[in-house]
């Protein structure tokens, strides 16, 4: 079976548009920025920490009903809620022996609830 190859589309120059290029340094976020937002993304290529959040959207929960909720050990789902925390996404309080977990802030909210919205948008469009 032969493939045929289609040449790749490039310009014969380096720069076309050069205001744009200027505008687009200037606006460029330092390298150290770009790569907190890299990180702070791979945290939600997790299925189990997507649901983690989905169900702290809803309300503050210990680690024993989350790991019900998602049919999981406790164990996993601190390990998880480790990595949620240290990205700041979560934030916990104790209340005698319980510690209750939560989405961090409204940021982490927006983001999911973002998300959320172009991933259904998405799926819709295809129908």
């Amino acid at each position: 079976m032969s493939t045929i190859k289609t040449p790749i589309e490039r310009c014969d120059c380096d720069v076309i548009h050069e205001d744009v290029m200027e505008l687009v340094k200037e606006k460029m976020p330092d390298e150290e920025h770009l790569l907190e937002l890299s990180e702070l993304f791979k945290v939600f290529g997790d299925s189990t920490r997507v649901k983690i959040l989905w169900a702290l959207d809803t309300h503050e929960m210990c680690t024993c009903d989350i790991a019900f909720a998602l049919n999981m050990t406790q164990s996993a789902i601190s390990h998880q809620l480790r990595v949620l925390k240290q990205a700041k996404l979560v934030k916990n309080r104790r209340e005698g022996k319980i510690v209750y977990y939560s989405l961090a802030d409204d940021h982490v909210r927006t983001i999911f609830d973002q998300g959320m919205e172009h991933v259904s948008e998405y799926s819709r469009s295809e129908i």
